[in-house]
């Protein structure tokens, strides 16, 4: 194994200077380099056109790198990356610096998709190995696509494209996926791309709406509050649902411009409220990184003359471990204000006690896959009952999501946790169906809580 091309350009008897062809960082050829070399190869196997292969490689969450260790740790990060492609690449590969966090490889004997995804496996394990960073280590996971000529393209321009098409259908799927471009996958980002288009034209026609979902204590179902949930429904696409279009504004980049839209909505409903209710909203990951988030939030709060004391905002665990420090400081500012925070779909995440000792939270949401059944399920009672026991402990209040059931809804109460939200208490409706729904205390109420 190990690439054996030459990773710099021509000296200076060649066509162009040697740094249009040198990344200076990791001294590997660039994407000029790697543009000839492919013209190279189309040119050798003009005749007979056998298969090879161009590879996207991205890190995964680098970009808090830099935030924790600076560039140096970055770069010093980048060069070991540079150091371990050559390494595992097979003989005859080329590796090149690509942009920013990103590497291309030219792969001349890999010829069908098994061989490119067995070889991407074996990439992916090696880049997750522990970075050395002096006194500390880090691990980082990578995310490949693939492009194979002539069938993702039979010329440089539209290799790359294919390959950063399948390298955006990985990252979509999540930390350490691999993809390798087939027209199926360009049909699917075809339509993404429409459906983005159709998003944004939403989002400025103000057309996406809020809906609210009551949240009850449950020791006397006594209506406490609601969480604002986002809901789309096109002329021509019918009804959209958020599990599609808000990853999809989060991975386009517009997430912000459609939760602070949402959220100013949400609350100039609530100025019709009983002081005494409380709004929930969600904010998301990629608003967890900017530092902006708190100010805009509380501007938006101010310029509808809505109370801060009166709004829960709810953050995931991962939304708080993209960039740590950011979310630390995010929290803080929005707790200062008087805004709650609480820790959403508590128990998916793999260190969630962790996240309660590393950040400051005021609630715990108890996700749904603990709630269905759990008046059946002894092991998820005996799970929400030590969660709740370790909130109270640590002064958080709870609340539990997914309630169906009155005897769901029994059990919950019985174990202790605070407050509650499902379709047993309310399914998510418009601001009139909401302010109906407050003046006629349409609450279910189970005999044993009465």
């Amino acid at each position: 194994m190990g690439a054996q091309e030459d990773q710099q350009g021509p000296d200076a008897a060649g066509e162009r200077p040697s740094d249009t062809y040198t990344d200076p960082l990791t001294r590997l050829g660039n994407r000029n380099r790697l543009r000839d070399k492919v013209a190279m190869l189309v040119s050798e196997r003009a005749a007979d056109p056998a298969p090879f292969t161009i590879a996207l490689v991205n890190l995964d969450g680098f970009r808090p790198i830099n935030d924790l260790f600076g560039t140096v740790g970055g770069d010093e990060i980048l060069s070991q990356v540079a150091h371990r492609l050559k390494a595992c690449v097979p003989e005859g590969a080329m590796v090149v610096r690509d942009r920013g966090d990103g590497f291309a490889l030219l792969l001349p004997l890999v010829f069908e998709e098994q061989t490119a995804i067995r070889l991407g496996e074996l990439i992916k394990d090696v880049l997750s190995a522990p970075y050395d960073l002096g006194d500390r280590n880090v691990r980082l996971s990578a995310s490949l696509g693939f492009a194979i000529y002539p069938f993702a393209g039979d010329e440089f321009d539209a290799l790359i494209k294919s390959a950063e098409t399948a390298l955006y259908r990985s990252k979509r799927q999540g930390r350490g996926a691999i993809t390798v471009y087939s027209t199926t996958i360009a049909e699917d980002m075809r339509r993404a791309t429409q459906l983005e288009q159709t998003l944004r034209n939403a989002i400025i026609n103000d057309v996406i709406d809020v809906h609210f979902q009551p949240i009850v204590r449950l020791k006397d179902t006594r209506l406490v509050g609601f969480e604002a949930l986002a809901r789309w429904n096109d002329p021509e696409l019918g009804f959209v649902s958020p599990a599609v279009f808000v990853p999809l504004a989060e991975e386009r980049g517009f997430i912000d411009t459609l939760s602070e839209a949402l959220l100013r909505k949400a609350a100039e409903s609530m100025l019709a409220w009983p002081p005494e209710l409380f709004l929930s909203f969600n904010l998301s990951s990629a608003q967890m990184t900017d530092p902006r988030t708190a100010v805009n939030t509380l501007a938006i709060l101010d310029s509808v003359g809505v109370d801060p004391y009166r709004i829960e905002l709810e953050i995931t665990e991962t939304a708080v471990m993209t960039s740590p420090d950011t979310a630390r400081r995010i929290i803080a500012e929005l707790r200062s204000a008087g805004i709650a925070i609480a820790l959403d779909d508590f128990g998916t995440g793999q260190s969630s006690l962790g996240r309660l000792r590393d950040f400051i939270f005021d609630k715990v949401k108890i996700d749904r896959a603990f709630v269905s059944g759990i008046d059946q399920d002894r092991a998820a009672a005996h799970i929400v009952k030590a969660v709740v026991a370790m909130c109270e402990g640590l002064g958080l209040k709870t609340v539990a999501e997914g309630i169906e059931t009155p005897e769901e809804g029994e059990t919950l109460r019985s174990l202790g946790c605070g407050m509650a939200q499902g379709y047993f208490f309310g399914k998510p409706a418009d601001a009139a169906a909401t302010l109906a729904y407050i003046k006629n205390a349409g609450l279910p109420r189970a005999a044993s809580w009465s």
